[in-house]
């Protein structure tokens, strides 16, 4: 049964699931779906074409769906999606997409720590971890299972790969590969991410592939297309999936940390 309490503001043209529980001064606008077993908490406001699946916890103050902090938002219909199990807590605040049809996604099974901000027309996959404080700007994809610890901020339309590990208060203006750990300002890869591959269930054998591909990326002083060309003959999902994401890089990739051989920090074309 929903559970609205009377002090709330819940639109007559909102949607609330089965299970649904509204708290104390919140407000929940027009065009808006809660899904089944949602808990939104005190003062939390949960703004038009906001879309929430089951079992998501909004805690108390967070702002869904607010319009998007982008000069060429003109208040064109646009959405935010997020799907089931996510955690979002206080004062986190998810921006719908600027563009009239687009949507802001996020997946399921996320942590969103205090205050994070998600900015317009991101695309957060599953199972990710989110610190206090982590800023993502505009137009930015984190794939699943990445971990930014507090304060990281990042640049418009960068990526996160998975299984990327990011260190507190790290400047991010480039992508992020996945598997290892970058760390900051300026950002720089630091090695494999070990412990999370490791808690994350990789074979023994994966990380010493992926140990492998970062040392010939970033140890062996070998050109970076050789170094791909070589890394792709490694019979291994895991570094076929780095490889094609530094393939598609399309800002440039963050690189090796100082006293490591660095190569140019320009996108590269193949």
């Amino acid at each position: 049964m929903t559970e609205i309490h009377p002090t709330a503001v819940v639109s007559s043209r909102a949607e609330l699931d089965a299970g649904a529980r509204v708290g104390p001064y919140a407000v929940v606008e027009a065009d808006v779906a809660v899904g089944a077993e949602c808990e939104i908490g005190a003062h939390a406001v949960i703004k038009r074409y906001t879309t929430l699946g089951a079992r998501n916890h909004v805690f108390e103050h967070a702002t869904l769906g607010g319009e998007p902090q982008d000069v060429k938002f003109r208040g064109e219909p646009s959405q935010l999606i997020i799907g089931d199990d996510n955690l979002i807590r206080e004062y986190v605040t998810l921006h719908r997409a600027s563009g009239e049809g687009d949507a802001t996604r996020i997946g399921s099974r996320n942590f969103l720590m205090i205050g994070v901000h998600v900015a317009h027309n991101c695309e957060i996959g599953d199972d990710n971890i989110c610190a206090n404080g982590v800023a993502l700007a505009g137009h930015i994809t984190v794939e699943d299972h990445a971990f930014l610890s507090s304060n990281v901020g990042c640049h418009q339309f960068i990526r996160i790969g998975r299984y990327a590990m990011v260190g507190g208060k790290s400047k991010i203006v480039q992508d992020v590969l996945p598997f290892f750990t970058t760390d900051g300002n300026p950002s720089r890869v630091r090695g494999l991410n070990t412990v999370g591959l490791r808690r994350a269930g990789f074979t023994t054998e994966a990380r010493r592939q992926l140990k492998r591909a970062y040392q010939l990326l970033f140890r062996s002083g070998v050109p970076l297309a050789n170094a791909l060309a070589e890394l792709e003959q490694m019979d291994d999902e895991h570094v076929r999936h780095l490889v094609n994401f530094i393939r598609n890089s399309k800002r440039g990739f963050t690189r090796a940390s100082r006293g490591e051989r660095e190569e140019t920090a320009e996108a590269i074309s193949f």
